[in-house]
């Protein structure tokens, strides 16, 4: 990260290139604001032709004409541009979170281990907003300034340098001013995008576990820690509009005591007659026209510290490698036996989890990993599902090593039934079809035909709207024993080789385990199944079972093998059991 920092401006300007810009849209649009300009600058010189000749009689309608054509066409020109650089705005903005959330998406699950979820919402739509901005609003605010400056006081030299020169005094004043708010400013802007990334976190992780929050009576406690974010971003905010408080102030002081001076001086010069009104009021305006931009500068130079802040954390976005195998061999692997071979797997160097697992698994055998809690069975799971690859070691479908098949030919031949069945806010239908190909193409007998084999076809009709019925957020609507059902009718629409269940009737009652139970035996006819049990009665039929004690198998065998030869097997059987 410390050369990201260090080329932050030149990895901000080839993020922005990397969107591919439309070119003709910006072009058109940045012409358009130096037109505006321009015209801009006329009005001025037109303004003293009229102040200086006004009399009733001598009003020129063909200066009157000019006037309002200038004005007519500046206003057309000025919208069209600043829609067009509104539009690239909105189109790299839009590119940049596709950039990002295609990426997301494909991050390894070790990631989000890490960094919560709400983070990286805010990433996606907080840090390119700000991005969005300064390539919409401020740098054509700030190329239209420069031209602005050089142009007017261009003319004012011309017309008349002294005056010129007691006008120009106020530029570096106000430079003086507003680096160092600008500096401030920026460091102030880059705290509240990190405390606005923290704080969405820290709400949506919150609302996404309000059962849990209301049942563990912690309103008090998410009311506090709440108050505590919302009260960082106010101290943000306050000291943000604190520095707008100053700016504001003495800018306008600043152009006050020259508005002054230039109307004191140039009275003189007026009465002395070198010097015309026309040519004083079009002093004030071009006045105008400097000190503005100005001001703006100040806006740009601070927006493109944030939008550098923002770079830095895209790119950290965008730097961390994708989950290995997005391209590999596309294999069926049906009846083929899968062998793990001597794998360890640790979460970080000090946190060893498995040591030295071997395993294996014949086409259509049942294999149980049983053992303590905390030895290390479900992440031999995610090794498995390839959410996580092993530290020493290979895991094989065959002779081939998984990690060299591509992840969508492995994880589409894996049907998954975890205790709690992960269900995404929608309709059944959806949720039964959830990540296969042409979804469209499923028909309702079909779904029918699986939500049967499941058992879940029962309570499905008594919804009036069937398949099309909402689940809610996480399936909060359905009961354990519901989801449960769905999620195999699920994985018998998948049609998977392997099929793997992390305890799928561990939290179910007595009459939905029982349907539940039946269901998973249908679906693991002529499957390979790995079974992860925390009771033994759903694993003594096993063709296998692997009992895994502090990241170790410490014994292989079926119940009966293992309850004569393996001491703490034969302990948990005979509490559970007996």
């Amino acid at each position: 990260m410390a050369t990201v920092k260090k080329n932050n401006l030149k990895s901000f300007i080839s993020l922005i290139l990397s969107t591919k810009i439309p070119k003709l849209a910006l072009t058109i649009g940045l012409i358009g604001s130096i037109i505006t300009t321009l015209v801009g600058l006329t009005i001025p010189l037109l303004t003293r032709e009229l102040v200086d000749g006004f009399s009733v009689e001598s009003l020129s309608m063909t200066l009157i004409i000019t006037i309002g054509v200038v004005f007519i066409v500046q206003a057309i020109v000025d919208g069209v541009s600043t829609y067009l650089l509104a539009a690239v705005g909105q189109k790299i903005v839009a590119r940049l979170r596709e950039r990002m959330w295609l990426k997301l998406i494909r991050l390894p699950v070790s990631y989000f281990d890490r960094k919560a979820s709400g983070e990286s919402v805010s990433r996606i739509v907080n840090d390119t907003g700000i991005v969005k901005d300064l390539i919409s609003q401020h740098f054509p605010q700030f190329i239209t300034g420069v031209i602005s400056i050089i142009g007017a006081v261009i003319i004012l030299l011309i017309m008349d340098w002294k005056m010129t020169l007691l006008m120009l005094i106020s530029v570096p004043l106000t430079v003086l001013i507003m680096m160092p708010l600008g500096s401030k400013m920026s460091k102030i802007s880059r705290g509240l995008q990190d405390e606005t990334a923290s704080f969405t976190g820290d709400i949506q992780q919150t609302l996404s576990e309000i059962r849990l929050m209301k049942a563990s009576t912690a309103e008090q406690m998410e009311q506090t820690k709440g108050i505590a974010g919302i009260e960082k971003l106010l101290g943000f905010g306050l000291k943000e509009s604190r520095i707008f408080a100053l700016i504001g102030p003495l800018i306008y002081l600043i152009i006050m005591v020259v508005i002054v001076v230039i109307i004191g001086y140039g009275g003189i010069r007026v009465a002395e007659g070198s010097m015309s009104t026309g040519s004083l009021v079009a002093f004030l305006l071009y006045l105008f026209q400097i000190i503005y931009p100005i001001t703006s500068f100040a806006m740009f130079f601070t927006q493109l510290q944030k939008a550098k802040g923002a770079t830095e954390r895209i790119i950290e976005i965008l730097d961390v490698p994708l989950e290995e195998g997005q391209s590999g061999i596309e294999k069926n692997i049906t009846n083929e036996p899968i062998f793990v071979h001597d794998v360890s797997f640790s979460y970080s160097e000090d946190e060893p989890v498995l040591k030295n697992i071997s395993l294996d698994a014949q086409p259509g055998e049942m294999v149980a990993l049983a053992g303590p809690s905390g030895g290390g069975k479900t992440t031999m799971f995610g090794l498995l599902e390839r959410f996580y690859e092993p530290t020493t070691g290979e895991i094989r479908i065959g002779q081939t090593p998984i990690n060299e098949l591509s992840l969508a030919s492995w994880r589409s031949q894996i049907g998954y039934v975890s205790q709690e069945s992960a269900m995404m806010a929608g309709t059944i239908r959806e949720n039964l079809c959830y990540g296969l190909p042409h979804q469209e193409n499923i028909s309702d007998e079909r779904l029918w035909e699986v939500a049967k084999m499941a058992y879940a076809d029962q309570f499905i009709e008594t919804f009036p709207k069937g398949l099309d019925t909402e689940v809610g957020e996480r399936g909060v609507k359905l009961s354990g024993g519901q989801r449960q059902r769905i999620a195999i009718a699920r994985a018998f629409l998948r049609d998977p080789k392997i099929l793997m269940m992390d305890e799928a009737t561990a939290s179910l009652d007595s009459q939905s385990e029982s349907v539940v139970q039946q269901a998973l035996t249908r679906l693991m006819e002529g499957r390979t199944t790995f079974v992860i049990a925390h009771r033994l009665s759903t694993i003594v039929d096993a063709d296998k079972i692997i009992f895994i004690e502090n990241g170790q198998v410490t014994g292989i065998g079926t119940h009966q093998e293992l309850t004569q030869s393996h001491a703490l097997y034969r302990e948990f059987a005979e509490q559970q059991l007996t």
